[in-house]
């Protein structure tokens, strides 16, 4: 049996539908557990703007709302949706909340931190971890919240 690819899993977007990661094919990836009320929230501003940046070239941010940590994303999708439309802009893909530690982990984010530790092991300390995943589907290197989106652009150009 082969090991599953990162195009094999699916989640659910904020508006309830299914989507399969395999609509990424062929771009480059970054997947960030994010929430509104943290610390790090202004960096959906720097994600909307790689987004933009890169979008044309065949890269896409997506945004996984998480409330494990401080209870910081406590509201409903349609809130968290409204909340980074108004407050960000943000027009990449957002999905519904997820858990991205523990039993309930996401397929999509267990695919991802079995592939790449961070400093507390595979376990993620806080949102904003983000993850980036080449046009193949391999994941190739996780950056830690503090790191910005502004950050992680050279690496982006460089696989684009």
């Amino acid at each position: 049996m082969t090991e599953p690819a990162f195009y094999d899993f699916s989640a659910v977007t904020i508006d309830g539908k299914q989507q399969s990661m395999a609509a990424y094919k062929g771009k480059v990836v970054l997947v960030v557990n994010t929430a509104s009320k943290c610390g790090f929230t202004p960096q959906y501003a720097g994600l909307q703007t790689l987004f933009e940046r890169f979008g044309r070239r065949g890269f896409v941010v997506l945004g996984f709302p998480c409330d494990q940590f401080g209870h910081q994303e406590p509201g409903s999708e349609a809130e968290i949706a409204e909340f980074c439309q108004l407050n960000y802009g943000v027009s990449f893909p957002m999905f519904a909340k997820i858990e991205v530690n523990g039993k309930g982990t996401h397929p999509v984010i267990q695919f991802l931190k079995d592939h790449l530790k961070g400093p507390d092991g595979k376990a993620i300390g806080w949102n904003f971890t983000k993850f980036l995943v080449d046009k193949d589907g391999t994941p190739l290197q996780r950056f830690e919240p503090q790191v910005t989106p502004e950050e992680i652009a050279g690496e982006i150009e460089n696989l684009l």
